[in-house]
């Protein structure tokens, strides 16, 4: 369960360095009894954790003594429409290394994760994986464990942190160089929040891939919610625009459902007049869409495999800090068809 907004504020490993007057690193080391501590310091330590009532991770640090063949998972995508898949290919990876796994559902709230991991510790989990949606970089987690982290999807805005997502830059790219090869010149732009990774990297792409050939957006880009709704609404003010368009990026597969919509209800044949793509492949969303939908396949599986791959490392000693991006795939349909 979470703990109510009035609760103090937890104690971390920082605390117990500036306490016991050492590094975060030394702290770690003296609770989880991996690394040489002086006797002396590994005391002083211990009597600062004491004070401040650091006892989660003290525990699960001293109980931490092997390997005990199962990692944590802690989901954070509200819907988990991305980070399913993810966490299938990190079981498939996992069960290869006979390593059982123990999943709890984040929900992107920061006091929840902090509690899951806390029972994760106490489980004496060998590593955790974080898994997110991708939208954005997330806040590390990796200040006072005892174990190796690695992100999956949402990657760590810690650079000495382990991440694995998808080439959403490399994907996008595709999705503009595709619709260039069929003819189209106009392109629009339609995402989701502004503030989000996700709708700066893809129009970014999409925008040099058109300076390449001399050719800028037909419309000024549009930002909204990653949903069909803000779909419809956004295609509706591109055609009361009066721009002429003959193609519309979108950031997402949802987002592209209701620009079909909308231009459907306002007989805009596509392909024909406006050639429509999406991203993400969600097969719900690109297959019953009219006409079907080309999109970008994020290689969801194939993220948490990598993912759960370099956990494995991890916990191995090879931790590779960095991140690493798994390979998109273009996957072309009738909406974009040539006439």
């Amino acid at each position: 369960m979470a703990h109510s907004g009035s609760s103090p504020r937890r104690v971390t490993a920082s605390d117990v360095a500036a306490r016991a007057g050492v590094s975060i690193s030394t702290v770690s080391k003296a609770l989880s009894g991996r690394g040489a501590v002086r006797h002396e310091t590994r005391q002083r330590i211990l009597q600062a954790a004491n004070e401040l009532n650091y006892q989660s991770n003290q525990l699960a640090a001293s109980l931490y003594s092997g390997r005990t063949d199962t990692v944590g998972v802690i989901m954070s995508d509200r819907f988990g429409r991305l980070t399913v898949p993810v966490l299938l290919g990190a079981i498939e990876a996992l069960a290869e290394h006979e390593i059982a796994l123990v999943l709890f559902d984040g929900r992107g709230d920061s006091i929840r994760e902090q509690h899951y991991i806390d029972a994760l510790l106490r489980r004496q989990v060998d590593g955790i994986l974080m898994a997110g949606a991708g939208l954005k970089p997330r806040e590390s987690v990796r200040d006072s464990l005892p174990v190796p982290v690695v992100y999956a999807l949402a990657w760590s805005d810690d650079d000495e942190d382990s991440s694995v997502t998808s080439d959403d830059a490399a994907g996008a790219r595709d999705i503009a160089r595709h619709l260039l090869a069929t003819g189209r010149r106009k392109l629009a732009f339609v995402s989701g929040p502004r503030q989000d990774a996700a709708s700066h990297v893809r129009l970014a792409s999409t925008e040099s891939v058109l300076a390449e050939q001399g050719f800028g957006l037909a419309h000024e880009p549009l930002y909204g919610e990653w949903s069909e709704r803000w779909g419809r609404q956004a295609a509706n003010q591109l055609l009361h625009s009066h721009v002429d368009i003959d193609a519309v990026v979108c950031g997402s597969d949802q987002i592209a459902r209701g620009v079909l919509e909308a231009l459907r209800e306002n007989e805009v044949d596509v392909p024909k007049q406006v050639a429509v793509t999406g991203f993400d492949n969600w097969d719900v969303m690109v297959e019953a869409s009219r006409p079907p939908l080309t999109t970008v396949d994020m290689s969801l599986h194939e993220v948490g495999r990598q993912a759960a791959e370099k956990l494995v490392q991890a916990m191995n000693g090879r931790a590779e800090p960095g991140v690493q991006r798994v390979d998109c795939q273009l996957i072309p349909r009738e909406s974009t068809a040539l006439a």
